[in-house]
């Protein structure tokens, strides 16, 4: 049956199938591992004394978000991520907000990324500073993303090698801080102590929970790499597990250690002149964009070393992500063009260098954008003061991490929804892995599993986008004015094209499906599929109900 399907379908140019398992989980680390590097000095700043629960609560949704997209992407092996599933499985104006609120996060990569990076390399030269030298710290920023919105559109992206050796780097140096910190200076006592004595508001435990799941955002790659995956079906479940572990792991070490590190030197006093624990250095405004190399700086009999190296291997996978942001904002606006959720000139592709240049230029602009409000109120005084009186005169690095948490909360929201409704509405797809915790219900005739871990993900989801709406006053105005502009210009653009403005355009979903794992070399899977749409149409037809 799959060598019949493959005679008839034709030959059509797709992406190539090279990534191995180890360059499927690095795809994902060089996203979700620099999260950490960013998160870990907000949530400090935020939560205080509560981070480790912060990080707990958003890493056990990250957990459910980890086994959404590791059961949707085995058994939809396609590019395109939380977007494609939701498109496919509560339809098109859904999959456009979804896809729009993935740009924003994509845009918001491109810019806190780079933003990070040059801040961890402002710890070996101490001019990139942004507090220090904020003009200097902008113009750095711009240039790098100008750079990048450059070499993407000539055709030039990260060496997938270069990738993996990177990924493995910061894999063993992360360790080792770790180990050198727990075996030498870490004090049990001390975070107790520093736990009942600096316990958060609830309001700011919120805040922190909120910016707690920005250290696990970027399972969208891992998915966008499904289609260039050998094997996918058995592969992301593999990579995808392991990548969950390695960062949950981790971002509960480190806050752990941050809060109850003795370190081996004395830290600067603060403002007022008093010695001050190492989680609020940690998360002042100074250290916050590269809390992580200044935590490795002051580990026992590594941090020496630490110092010289983390700034740089940090700002470098930093760099990686920022490129991977300019890269998928580009793949998903043309992937949503090509359904026709985007206007078709997000699919025009450069004559010369063959890549979708309009789409590279337009939101490396939008990211270019978001720098500039997020380093104003730094480079003049006058916008700092409304900025004070209105959002509490928040840094540009939090004022980052306030959109970049809606946007991932607003998409991860949808995505929880499209795999119950494609648990429903699509049974007959094959799983190669599923969500544990499943209720066998019938419904339509067919035996569906109700995903409980997926409500329960949702329930935590949701919950996290609340606090972004009750915590970020940026957030809960930016956010939202982002996908209110976006759904009307969809709706203008559908009803100028003479699309469905509200609902669905006809799609052949069992085309598509058997497309998909053809082209994956997943042929048991098409065939065992093949059957089960035969099987139940046959059952259909039997009660008088006909096919679908």
């Amino acid at each position: 049956m799959a060598a019949s399907v493959a005679a008839r379908a034709p030959a059509e140019p797709s992406l190539r199938r090279a990534v191995t398992p180890w360059g499927s989980f690095s795809w994902g680390y060089s996203d979700v591992g620099a999260d950490i590097f960013v998160g870990l000095g907000l949530v400090l700043g935020a939560a205080a004394g509560a981070s480790n629960v912060a990080f707990l609560f958003a890493g056990l949704v990250y957990v459910c978000i980890g086994l959404a997209y590791t059961e949707l992407a085995a058994a939809y092996p396609v590019a395109g991520g939380g977007q494609y599933f939701v498109f496919r499985g509560l339809g098109d104006i859904f999959g456009f907000i979804a896809g729009w609120a993935v740009l924003l996060d994509f845009t918001i990569d491109i810019v806190l990324f780079a933003w990070s990076s040059i801040d961890y390399l402002s710890k070996l030269v101490p001019i990139l500073s942004f507090t220090a030298h904020p003009w200097v710290h902008f113009v750095v920023v711009f240039v790098v993303i100008t750079g990048l919105a450059l070499l993407n559109i000539i055709g030039v992206r990260e060496s997938s090698a270069f990738n993996e050796l990177v990924s493995g780097l910061d894999i063993v140096s992360e360790t080792s801080i770790l180990f050198f910190g727990f075996f030498f200076a870490f004090q049990p006592q001390l975070l107790v102590h520093t736990m009942q004595l600096s316990w958060p508001t609830t309001f700011n435990l919120m805040n922190g929970v909120s910016l707690a799941i920005i250290s696990f955002v970027g399972l969208e790659s891992i998915s966008q790499a499904a289609q260039e995956t050998q094997r996918p079906a058995s592969v992301i479940p593999r990579t995808s597990i392991s990548l969950i572990l390695t960062i949950l792991i981790f971002a509960l070490s480190y806050s752990n250690l941050a809060l109850g590190m003795q370190p081996w030197h004395a830290l600067p006093l603060d403002a007022h002149g008093h010695t001050q624990p190492l989680w609020r250095y940690l998360g002042n405004e100074e250290n916050n964009g590269s809390a992580v190399a200044v935590l490795a700086s002051y580990v026992p009999y590594f941090g020496a070393l630490a110092a010289l190296y983390v700034p740089l291997l940090g700002a470098i996978l930093l760099l990686i992500s920022s490129n991977s942001g300019v890269f998928g904002s580009s793949r998903i606006a043309y992937a949503m063009s090509g359904t026709q959720l985007l206007p078709s000139a997000f699919q025009r592709v450069h004559k010369k260098f063959r890549t979708p240049a309009l789409s590279i230029s337009v939101f490396c602009g939008v990211a270019i954008v978001e720098l500039i409000f997020a380093a104003l109120p730094s480079l003049s005084p006058h916008v700092h003061a409304l900025y004070a009186r209105l959002f509490r005169g928040e840094d540009g690095i939090t004022f980052l991490g306030d959109l970049y948490a809606f946007g991932a909360a607003a998409s991860y929201s949808f995505v929880f929804i499209a795999l119950i409704s494609l648990r429903f509405n699509d049974s007959q797809s094959p799983r190669r892995f599923k969500m544990p915790f499943n209720i066998p219900i019938t419904f339509r005739g067919n035996r569906v599993e109700f995903p409980v871990v997926a409500v329960i993900g949702f329930i935590g989801i949701a919950s996290i986008l609340v606090f972004t709406m009750i915590t970020h006053e940026i957030g809960r105005i930016a956010g939202p004015t982002w996908l209110i502009l976006g759904t009307i210009g969809y709706l203008f653009y559908r009803r100028r094209k003479r699309l469905p403005v509200f609902r669905s355009q006809p799609h052949d979903w069992r085309k598509a499906q058997i497309n998909i794992l053809q082209s994956a070399g997943e042929l048991e899977m098409m065939d065992e599929y093949l059957v089960n749409i035969r099987r139940m149409d046959e059952r259909r037809v039997a009660e008088h109900i006909g096919p679908l």
